[in-house]
């Protein structure tokens, strides 16, 4: 395990313990009723913190925090959390994990149940077994805000602690591990959020047996989290393995629309796109190149020399292929003209339909740039990668001819540039190989 993470895991093992020794002296000490409800939501988070499901990146995503949450506010004491960090400890002992995540998935529910709990205490939030003659909805009014403040700091500090250890582990920035994290489950998390409340409700207003019977619908919820998370990664890996299974036909280029897929995330978020455009543009960005697979180009692509003018125009055809194939997956419809378009030029020289300025797609303008930028920074027989500053003066030099100015000036103003170049932000690039490409801004 590398220095920096084992370093990480003791620090949040250190705040862990200071976040709950501040909560028991903060709080009172609990009664036996508080007590026994901790021992029993911690009992069902056991169980479905053990039929947790994969995430993004290694993460797991499951429904437990229902139950621990549920505690807390009927048990806004050490208790509450203790009992959720003994249900993690068993199931990750059941799951034979190694001994350092088991500390660290601990600790992480440790300290992100802490926090939370002080947080609720502080805003006036007190256990619910002393409003236990509130109708539902007349308690949820009295106690939104306790409630709100409680769910929402265990998903914030959970989601930070959890996108910081990844981001340490694979020396990949922070706030794009963030992103990544926080958009795979922070949906359902929101869906599932006033359940909590219901839970301890019907815990307090009718004991354990009612909180049985609130169970089969909880399943429900978390089957249909896991249903959905399952689809969208399948969907993503299968996109992963379509675009690997092509850039084999050509050594060259492995790796390159994974990389265009990701420089183009970071430009997408320079020049102001929404989440959801940026996924839209990372997903156009990763099929822009999958018209290759048709046999026509295989032989053009393997060709040690410099292509001919007529071999060079069957390469342009590449886009319209492409854009083909996508359209015959309903739910990518709308990038198909983004993947037909990433050749098109600002001032209409490019290719497949010469489209000018703001005829072309926004998502095209930005994989164009994208293309173009790894082309540049990828090892050339004829050349090496090029630097921040030598991009930077070729962007300029084509900015209003090759690229749109609006997202030339943004981009180059922006930070995201510099993470164009970070070494943990980079998808590896191939070694070289002796093979002609076309020189200038050039990418086939």
């Amino acid at each position: 395990m590398p220095t920096r993470t084992a370093l990480y895991v003791a620090l949040v093992s250190v705040c862990a313990v200071l976040a709950n020794g501040a909560l028991f002296l903060l709080a009172n000490e609990p009664q036996g009723v508080e007590v026994r409800a901790a021992v029993w939501m911690a009992t069902v988070g056991l169980f479905a913190h053990v039929a947790m499901h994969r995430l993004h990146r290694g993460s797991a995503g499951s429904i437990a925090f229902i139950p621990w949450l549920a505690a807390a506010s009927i048990t806004p004491t050490w208790v509450a959390v203790a009992g959720a960090a003994i249900s993690v400890l068993v199931a990750e002992l059941a799951k034979r994990r190694e001994p350092v995540k088991i500390l660290f998935n601990v600790m992480q529910i440790s300290l992100a149940m802490g926090i939370a709990t002080i947080a609720f205490r502080i805003v006036g939030g007190t256990s619910l077994l002393a409003q236990n003659s509130l109708p539902l909805l007349q308690g949820a009014r009295e106690n939104v805000i306790p409630m709100m403040t409680l769910i929402a700091t265990f998903f914030v500090v959970n989601a930070f602690l959890l996108s910081a250890v990844i981001a340490v582990s694979e020396g990949s920035g922070f706030f794009h591990v963030w992103r990544q994290t926080v958009k795979a489950s922070v949906s359902y998390d929101l869906l599932s959020a006033p359940v909590v409340y219901l839970f301890a409700w019907v815990y307090v207003s009718a004991g354990i047996t009612g909180t049985i019977a609130l169970c089969i619908p909880v399943i429900g919820v978390r089957q249909l989290y896991k249903t959905n998370s399952e689809l969208e990664r399948i969907n993503q890996e299968l996109l992963e393995l379509m675009v690997k299974a092509i850039e084999a036909r050509d050594p060259y280029t492995s790796g390159h629309s994974r990389r265009v897929a990701h420089y183009s995330q970071l430009i997408a978020r320079a020049i102001g796109l929404s989440g959801q455009q940026v996924e839209r543009v990372r997903i156009a960005a990763l099929l822009h190149d999958v018209g290759k697979i048709h046999e026509i180009y295989a032989p053009l692509l393997q060709k040690p020399e410099k292509l001919t003018p007529a071999e060079w125009e069957i390469m342009q055809g590449h886009p319209i292929k492409s854009a083909e194939l996508v359209m015959t997956v309903s739910h990518l419809a709308d990038v198909v003209l983004p993947v037909r378009h990433h050749h098109e030029n600002w001032d209409g020289s490019g290719y497949p339909d010469g489209l000018t300025g703001e005829q072309i797609p926004i998502a095209s303008r930005i994989v164009l740039f994208a293309d173009t930028i790894d082309a540049m920074t990828t090892d050339r027989p004829y050349r090496k990668a090029l630097g921040e500053a030598q991009v930077r003066a070729e962007l300029i030099k084509y900015r209003g001819k090759q690229f749109d100015p609006f997202i030339c000036d943004k981009l180059l103003a922006s930070a995201m540039f510099g993470l164009l170049f970070a070494p943990g932000q980079r998808v590896p690039t191939p070694p070289s190989h002796a093979v002609s490409r076309p020189r200038a801004l050039r990418a086939i």
